[in-house]
């Protein structure tokens, strides 16, 4: 799945990282607990999330995680946004509900880390 299929499917709006939409994504992850983000398998992921702050990116460039959506209409700062560009991660923000943007991805067949290799 695409960068580009994640934001029509969720009706997001881009914030940053336009010409990273053909960008593969290959597992998904939804939390606002970036512990539980860290315990998370990295492998070109998209990060779902509510949580707002500069820590979001943090982990997601530790985790190489190439793609942040903000979901319930979230719109990070400027100054996030600019960090994730800097570090080549696209930011995407949905008027969707974490559950039901997670349920969307699922069922177009973007699997959880652990779901991969089945």
């Amino acid at each position: 799945m695409t960068i580009r299929d994640i934001r029509d499917l969720l009706d997001a709006q881009v914030l940053c990282g336009d010409g990273e939409l053909d960008r593969e994504v290959h597992s998904a992850c939804g939390s606002d607990m970036m512990s539980d983000v860290l315990a998370f398998v990295k492998n070109q992921a998209v990060l779902l999330t509510g949580l707002v702050n500069a820590q979001v990116v943090r982990t997601a460039v530790m985790m190489d995680i190439v793609c942040i959506v903000f979901v319930r209409s979230k719109k990070p700062s400027q100054e996030i946004v600019d960090f994730a560009e800097e570090n080549d991660i696209t930011v995407l923000t949905t008027a969707r509900r974490m559950y039901e943007a997670c349920g969307r991805l699922y069922a177009a067949g973007l699997k959880g880390n652990g779901e991969m290799h089945e």
